[in-house]
């Protein structure tokens, strides 16, 4: 029988897991976020389905850095006049193309540093992102399952995969398929990849915001517009960042 204190026990195990490991890999992927943000460059976040959770978590909330921007595949709708038909398909992430019509969107300066998460690391659209964003010369940090990984094959052309790519690559610790519980008759329950990008997104953000203490400057820093005060804060230091970082739906 599953049950949900049977997933609590797994996810604490892969919480402690993921959270207490990696230290140098993280240590190693703040020095590259911090770099950019003192250098006036701006983190810029991209994940397709679910790991669009992984861009929101880094841009645009509460306790987390200004300068950021998420890129999305509805971006080829709100900013590049693409039919709404075209985000219908469910194919669109493994299309190598969008990764070229949404870098070319998005407000990227060549100081920005790039966050890409995807469980898998195997598809058109974000490994091609992968790419074209080394070839334009920004560093990139990959959140991506070493397991999930190492047991398919890519979908891009090149055969290659987003975490061959990074200069620095986070495991989110999600086993193959991401569910974590297996059920009698096949298949699986609980995904937690979503649970670990989160995590992960927000050590990085802990880190990074200590590097920038001890420099001795003051972190560009979001509070919840629902404090007082705090609408009027944020909007005072992303005015400083205008033209650099969009925040939608």
């Amino acid at each position: 029988m599953t049950s949900s204190s049977q997933f609590l026990s797994v996810v604490r195990e892969v919480v402690d897991r993921v959270g207490g490991g990696q230290h140098d890999a993280k240590q190693a992927a703040a020095d590259l976020l911090a770099e950019a943000l003192r250098n006036g460059g701006v983190i810029q976040a991209f994940g397709c389905g679910h790991s669009e959770a992984l861009a929101m978590e880094i841009a645009g909330r509460a306790g987390g850095l200004v300068p950021t921007n998420r890129i999305a595949l509805r971006d080829i709708v709100l900013y590049g006049g693409a039919p709404m038909a075209e985000l219908a398909d469910p194919g669109v992430e493994r299309r190598t193309e969008i990764a070229h019509r949404l870098y070319e969107l998005a407000p990227i300066k060549p100081d920005d540093v790039f966050v890409i998460a995807s469980n898998s690391g195997i598809n058109g659209a974000v490994v091609e992102m992968a790419l074209l964003v080394k070839e334009r010369g920004h560093k990139l940090v990959a959140i991506t399952s070493a397991a999930h990984s190492a047991g398919v094959e890519s979908r891009h052309p090149s055969g290659r995969k987003l975490g061959e790519i990074a200069d620095v690559v986070l495991d989110n610790g999600a086993p193959y398929g991401d569910a974590t519980i297996a059920l009698p008759g096949g298949g699986a329950v609980g995904a937690v990849s979503s649970i670990t990008a989160a995590l992960l997104a927000q050590q990085l953000v802990a880190e990074v915001v200590a590097r920038l203490l001890a420099a001795g400057i003051t972190p560009p820093v979001y509070l919840s517009d629902n404090v007082p005060g705090g609408k009027e804060h944020n909007a005072e230091i992303e005015a400083r960042y205008a033209g650099r970082i969009r925040r939608t739906a």
